[in-house]
């Protein structure tokens, strides 16, 4: 005896609460047009809109009244001191060296952790389960925590910089390279392992070559990340253009700052043409 295999259709939550319209064509069959939902979705967007500006007291007064302060400060900034440029050259620098060297460490860091996250290269799955467990829990500090911890243990200056730099690029590149190496092809890795290689040997000449494209350019997106990073971790005393930017804040010396930003956009875009260009001959 054969059991009835179709089970019983519902309808959508939405659908037996705003029943369908039934339309009658011209030739008298019916057909069931479903009620539009757009009305229903602004609802909701109005209704979680108005309940954050409740929550967060928004008032739209003081931006009327207080704006106009923006445009003040924003033509200070446009109007650089550059008689405070050379106060700005020797914490640049220090930016970029912080940038440099820790997106390296934490880059080659990153590569051994990737390959023992990874489900398709390490059978183990409690000691996947572990290293994932430890990469969510670095990635889920702040920078600036990070720099801060650093900055108690080590002392201030650009050490504890470098090290708050060097646990993110580990959090960021290991997460997404482990990611990267999961969809590669594992034939050639698991033919050198029936031939007697060490796990080792068999994912440096099989699944190395198909994966550091993609390496080098998570380590190059790494490196434009960590200059912007960098700028600010000053504000907890990891060194570089941080605390020259609270300073100029502190005391309201918008021209100076200026030449600051200025200057740190510039080696911004030169550092991001240069990846990017990087980038397109890996890719």
């Amino acid at each position: 005896m054969k059991k009835k295999a179709s089970a019983e259709y519902r309808a959508p939550l939405f659908d037996r609460i705003f029943p369908p319209k039934t339309i009658t064509l011209p030739n008298g069959h019916t057909v069931q047009q479903p009620r539009s939902r757009q009305p229903l979705i602004w609802i909701c967007v109005v209704a979680a809109v108005w309940a954050s500006v409740l929550l967060t007291g928004f008032d739209i007064s003081i931006l009327i009244k207080r704006g106009h302060q923006f445009t003040v400060i924003l033509e200070q900034l446009f109007q650089p001191d550059w008689s405070f440029m050379p106060k700005v050259i020797s914490p640049l620098f220090d930016t970029i060296k912080m940038s440099i060297l820790g997106s390296v460490l934490g880059a080659t860091l990153a590569l051994p952790f990737a390959v023992v996250s990874s489900t398709n290269v390490n059978r183990s799955g409690v000691t996947v389960a572990l290293c994932r467990f430890l990469l969510n829990l670095v990635r889920t500090l702040p920078t600036l925590v990070i720099a801060k911890f650093a900055a108690l243990i080590f002392g201030l200056g650009t050490f504890a910089g470098t090290m708050a730099i060097t646990v993110f690029t580990f959090g960021v590149v290991a997460k997404m390279l482990y990611e990267a190496i999961e969809t590669i092809d594992m034939g050639a890795f698991e033919a050198m392992e029936s031939a007697g290689g060490s796990k080792f040997q068999s994912f440096w000449s099989a699944c190395m070559p198909q994966i550091l494209p993609t390496y080098l350019s998570y380590c190059l997106y790494s490196l434009e990340m960590n200059i912007r990073a960098a700028a600010i971790l000053g504000y907890v005393g990891a060194g570089g253009l941080g605390i020259i930017i609270n300073e100029r804040v502190g005391w309201r010396d918008y021209h100076g700052l200026g030449t600051l930003l200025l200057t740190l956009f510039i080696v911004v875009l030169v550092i991001e043409n240069t990846s990017e260009y990087l980038r397109k001959k890996l890719s």
